[in-house]
């Protein structure tokens, strides 16, 4: 069945409401955004270049965006097969392993940046 299309501020808000809505019931989510607000404020204390601020924004939307879309697949995955399959498991075990695999390159990309000035604060 086909729906009408609605309007894009209807889309906007459908948009925003799976945002909200993952935020609130995903527990990976809040772990993601509780480090991106981390980030920001060590950002902010240690005066990290601009193009470093591009970089962590640039990341923040990747890991985000995979979250979400990790979230989606496994709430269709589970609608699609309620019992448990080896295909169901491998579509959601890959899912979650871009996730991981974002999160972990994300992690080594913030140590590059943080890293050095944390060394000279602390003379190490």
């Amino acid at each position: 069945m086909m729906q009408k299309k609605g309007s894009l501020i209807k889309s906007f808000g459908y948009a925003f409401q799976g945002i909200f809505t993952s935020l609130a019931k995903e527990r990976n989510l809040k772990i993601h955004f509780a480090i991106a607000i981390l980030v920001v404020i060590f950002g902010f204390l240690l005066k990290i270049a601009l193009w470093e601020w591009i970089v962590c924004l640039i990341l923040f939307g990747l890991v985000f965006s995979l979250e979400l879309a990790n979230t989606a697949i496994e709430e269709v995955v589970d609608l699609a097969s309620p019992k448990w399959h080896e295909k169901a498991k491998r579509a959601k075990d890959a899912a979650a392993g871009a996730v991981l695999f974002s999160a972990l390159i994300s992690a080594v990309i913030g140590i590059i940046i943080f890293a050095p000035k944390l060394f000279l604060i602390f003379n190490i």
